[in-house]
Protein backbone atom coordinates (compact mmCIF):
# COMPACT_ATOMS: atom_id res chain seq x y z
CA UNK A 1 0.00 0.00 0.00
CA UNK A 2 3.01 2.36 1.03
CA UNK A 3 5.12 1.10 -1.54
CA UNK A 4 5.89 4.06 -3.81
CA UNK A 5 5.55 5.96 -0.96
CA UNK A 6 8.59 4.37 0.72
CA UNK A 7 10.43 4.94 -2.82
CA UNK A 8 9.97 8.33 -2.65
CA UNK A 9 11.13 8.09 1.25
CA UNK A 10 14.43 6.92 -0.03
CA UNK A 11 14.76 8.98 -2.84
CA UNK A 12 15.31 12.15 -1.15
CA UNK A 13 16.35 11.07 2.15
CA UNK A 14 20.22 10.60 1.54
CA UNK A 15 20.26 14.05 -0.29
CA UNK A 16 18.14 15.67 2.57
CA UNK A 17 20.81 14.38 5.14
CA UNK A 18 23.51 15.04 3.35
CA UNK A 19 22.45 19.04 2.44
CA UNK A 20 24.04 20.30 5.20
CA UNK A 21 27.46 18.11 4.84
CA UNK A 22 30.07 21.18 5.64
CA UNK A 23 31.79 21.03 1.92
CA UNK A 24 29.36 21.13 -0.57
CA UNK A 25 26.30 22.62 1.78
CA UNK A 26 23.85 21.54 -0.48
CA UNK A 27 21.39 23.58 1.94
CA UNK A 28 23.04 27.11 0.79
CA UNK A 29 21.29 25.85 -2.70
CA UNK A 30 18.13 25.23 -1.97
CA UNK A 31 17.06 28.72 -2.43
CA UNK A 32 17.81 27.62 -6.38
CA UNK A 33 16.59 24.16 -6.01
CA UNK A 34 13.12 24.57 -5.01
CA UNK A 35 11.71 27.05 -7.63
CA UNK A 36 13.15 24.82 -10.30
CA UNK A 37 11.43 21.84 -8.88
CA UNK A 38 8.12 23.82 -8.36
CA UNK A 39 8.12 24.82 -11.61
CA UNK A 40 9.33 21.44 -13.27
CA UNK A 41 6.39 20.35 -11.29
CA UNK A 42 3.30 21.85 -12.57
CA UNK A 43 4.86 20.87 -15.82
CA UNK A 44 5.11 17.83 -15.66
CA UNK A 45 2.24 17.06 -13.65
CA UNK A 46 0.44 18.49 -16.15
CA UNK A 47 1.79 16.21 -18.90
CA UNK A 48 1.14 12.84 -16.31
CA UNK A 49 -2.18 14.12 -15.75
CA UNK A 50 -3.26 13.80 -18.95
CA UNK A 51 -1.69 10.78 -19.84
CA UNK A 52 -2.87 9.12 -17.17
CA UNK A 53 -6.65 10.08 -18.39
CA UNK A 54 -5.97 8.78 -21.63
CA UNK A 55 -4.68 5.38 -20.11
CA UNK A 56 -1.23 5.81 -21.39
CA UNK A 57 0.45 4.48 -18.32
CA UNK A 58 -1.37 3.89 -15.01
CA UNK A 59 -0.80 3.22 -11.30
CA UNK A 60 -1.28 -0.04 -9.36
CA UNK A 61 -3.52 0.42 -6.30
CA UNK A 62 -1.87 -2.02 -4.50
CA UNK A 63 1.20 -0.32 -4.21
CA UNK A 64 -0.24 3.55 -3.81
CA UNK A 65 -2.07 5.32 -0.54
CA UNK A 66 -5.33 5.67 -2.85
CA UNK A 67 -5.03 9.35 -2.44
CA UNK A 68 -5.13 11.24 -5.91
CA UNK A 69 -5.02 14.70 -6.68
CA UNK A 70 -5.78 15.83 -10.52
CA UNK A 71 -6.56 12.15 -10.96
CA UNK A 72 -2.74 11.60 -10.01
CA UNK A 73 -1.52 9.79 -7.17
CA UNK A 74 0.25 11.45 -4.17
CA UNK A 75 3.12 9.78 -4.58
CA UNK A 76 3.20 10.49 -8.31
CA UNK A 77 2.82 14.44 -7.35
CA UNK A 78 5.80 13.62 -4.97
CA UNK A 79 8.01 11.58 -7.42
CA UNK A 80 8.58 14.94 -9.03
CA UNK A 81 9.69 16.43 -5.95
CA UNK A 82 11.76 14.09 -4.77
CA UNK A 83 13.74 12.73 -7.67
CA UNK A 84 14.66 15.97 -9.13
CA UNK A 85 16.07 17.18 -5.54
CA UNK A 86 18.14 13.73 -5.61
CA UNK A 87 19.68 14.71 -9.17
CA UNK A 88 20.30 18.10 -8.28
CA UNK A 89 22.13 17.46 -5.00
CA UNK A 90 24.11 14.90 -7.08
CA UNK A 91 24.65 17.65 -9.93
CA UNK A 92 26.45 20.00 -7.31
CA UNK A 93 28.17 16.90 -5.71
CA UNK A 94 29.63 16.19 -9.09
CA UNK A 95 30.42 19.59 -9.39
CA UNK A 96 32.42 20.27 -6.20
CA UNK A 97 33.91 17.12 -6.61
CA UNK A 98 35.42 16.66 -10.14
CA UNK A 99 36.98 19.84 -10.84
CA UNK A 100 37.37 19.85 -14.39
CA UNK A 101 34.43 19.68 -17.08
CA UNK A 102 35.27 16.54 -18.29
CA UNK A 103 32.34 16.05 -20.90
CA UNK A 104 32.82 19.96 -22.38
CA UNK A 105 34.40 19.05 -25.58
CA UNK A 106 31.65 16.53 -26.40
CA UNK A 107 28.62 18.08 -24.79
CA UNK A 108 27.41 20.11 -27.78
CA UNK A 109 27.72 16.80 -30.10
CA UNK A 110 26.31 14.55 -28.39
CA UNK A 111 23.47 16.84 -27.73
CA UNK A 112 22.39 17.70 -31.26
CA UNK A 113 23.21 13.83 -32.05
CA UNK A 114 20.09 13.09 -29.47
CA UNK A 115 18.27 15.85 -31.19
CA UNK A 116 18.76 14.32 -34.29
CA UNK A 117 18.14 10.91 -33.19
CA UNK A 118 14.64 12.16 -30.93
CA UNK A 119 13.37 14.23 -34.22
CA UNK A 120 13.79 10.70 -36.06
CA UNK A 121 11.59 9.29 -33.27
CA UNK A 122 8.80 11.85 -33.67
CA UNK A 123 8.54 11.19 -37.57
CA UNK A 124 9.24 7.47 -37.11
CA UNK A 125 6.55 6.33 -34.55
CA UNK A 126 3.70 9.93 -34.64
CA UNK A 127 1.27 6.55 -32.97
CA UNK A 128 3.36 5.94 -30.11
CA UNK A 129 2.22 8.62 -27.52
CA UNK A 130 5.11 8.59 -24.95
CA UNK A 131 7.57 8.25 -27.48
CA UNK A 132 6.92 10.74 -29.53
CA UNK A 133 6.25 13.47 -26.83
CA UNK A 134 8.97 12.79 -24.73
CA UNK A 135 11.18 13.08 -27.91
CA UNK A 136 9.70 16.54 -28.46
CA UNK A 137 10.10 17.64 -25.19
CA UNK A 138 13.79 16.53 -25.21
CA UNK A 139 14.06 18.32 -29.27
CA UNK A 140 12.56 21.50 -27.61
CA UNK A 141 15.05 21.30 -24.54
CA UNK A 142 17.98 20.24 -26.62
CA UNK A 143 17.63 22.37 -29.76
CA UNK A 144 17.77 25.43 -27.63
CA UNK A 145 20.67 24.51 -25.33
CA UNK A 146 23.06 22.76 -27.92
CA UNK A 147 22.16 24.67 -30.97
CA UNK A 148 20.33 28.54 -30.28
CA UNK A 149 21.59 29.46 -26.62
CA UNK A 150 24.93 26.83 -25.88
CA UNK A 151 25.40 27.23 -21.84
CA UNK A 152 28.77 26.31 -20.61
CA UNK A 153 27.67 23.89 -18.03
CA UNK A 154 25.99 21.53 -20.29
CA UNK A 155 28.74 18.60 -20.03
CA UNK A 156 28.19 18.78 -16.32
CA UNK A 157 25.06 18.43 -16.84
CA UNK A 158 25.66 15.20 -19.28
CA UNK A 159 28.34 13.41 -16.69
CA UNK A 160 24.98 14.06 -14.10
CA UNK A 161 22.77 12.58 -16.52
CA UNK A 162 25.22 9.34 -17.17
CA UNK A 163 25.41 8.85 -13.42
CA UNK A 164 21.96 9.42 -12.43
CA UNK A 165 21.21 6.52 -14.53
CA UNK A 166 22.43 4.49 -12.15
CA UNK A 167 20.20 5.23 -9.18
CA UNK A 168 17.64 6.04 -12.26
CA UNK A 169 17.84 2.09 -12.91
CA UNK A 170 17.15 1.12 -9.90
CA UNK A 171 14.12 3.28 -8.52
CA UNK A 172 12.67 2.73 -11.82
CA UNK A 173 13.38 -0.77 -11.55
CA UNK A 174 11.04 -1.38 -8.82
CA UNK A 175 8.25 0.97 -9.86
CA UNK A 176 8.21 -0.97 -13.12
CA UNK A 177 8.82 -4.61 -12.32
CA UNK A 178 6.47 -4.98 -9.31
CA UNK A 179 5.08 -2.98 -11.20
CA UNK A 180 3.66 0.32 -9.46
CA UNK A 181 3.74 2.25 -12.49
CA UNK A 182 1.86 -0.16 -16.00
CA UNK A 183 2.39 1.13 -19.30
CA UNK A 184 -0.21 1.01 -22.07
CA UNK A 185 1.61 -0.93 -24.87
CA UNK A 186 -0.30 0.70 -27.47
CA UNK A 187 1.83 3.80 -26.90
CA UNK A 188 5.19 2.49 -25.99
CA UNK A 189 8.09 0.89 -28.55
CA UNK A 190 7.94 -2.01 -26.38
CA UNK A 191 11.46 -1.51 -25.64
CA UNK A 192 12.55 -2.60 -23.01
CA UNK A 193 15.62 -2.33 -20.51
CA UNK A 194 15.00 -5.37 -18.20
CA UNK A 195 11.42 -4.00 -16.96
CA UNK A 196 12.30 -0.34 -17.84
CA UNK A 197 10.47 1.00 -21.23
CA UNK A 198 13.26 2.62 -23.21
CA UNK A 199 11.49 5.67 -23.27
CA UNK A 200 11.99 6.46 -19.71
CA UNK A 201 15.53 7.58 -20.48
CA UNK A 202 14.09 9.95 -22.51
CA UNK A 203 12.04 11.28 -20.02
CA UNK A 204 14.17 11.21 -17.38
CA UNK A 205 16.30 13.56 -19.54
CA UNK A 206 13.54 15.57 -20.04
CA UNK A 207 12.73 16.10 -16.59
CA UNK A 208 16.70 16.46 -15.67
CA UNK A 209 17.21 18.79 -18.22
CA UNK A 210 14.89 21.08 -17.09
CA UNK A 211 15.52 20.91 -13.27
CA UNK A 212 19.15 21.83 -13.66
CA UNK A 213 17.90 24.72 -17.17
CA UNK A 214 15.77 26.40 -14.33
CA UNK A 215 18.47 25.75 -11.03
CA UNK A 216 21.49 27.36 -12.58
CA UNK A 217 18.63 29.99 -14.29
CA UNK A 218 17.92 30.73 -10.41
CA UNK A 219 21.75 30.99 -9.65
CA UNK A 220 22.41 33.53 -12.39
CA UNK A 221 19.33 35.74 -11.55
CA UNK A 222 19.85 35.47 -7.48
CA UNK A 223 23.66 36.26 -7.72
CA UNK A 224 22.83 39.31 -10.23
Amino acid sequence: MYTYLLINFFTILFPVVFSFEKKVRFVTLWRFVWPAIITTLLIFVVWDHFFTIWEVWGFNPKYISGILLWALPLEEILFFVTVPFACLFLYAVLNFVVKKDILRWVARPLGIVLMLFCIWLIFQYPDKLYTSVAALFAVTLLSWHHVFFPKPWLGRFWLTYIVCCIPFFVVNGILTSLPVVTYNSEFILGIRLHTIPVEDLIYQLDLLLLNVTLYEKQKTYQRG
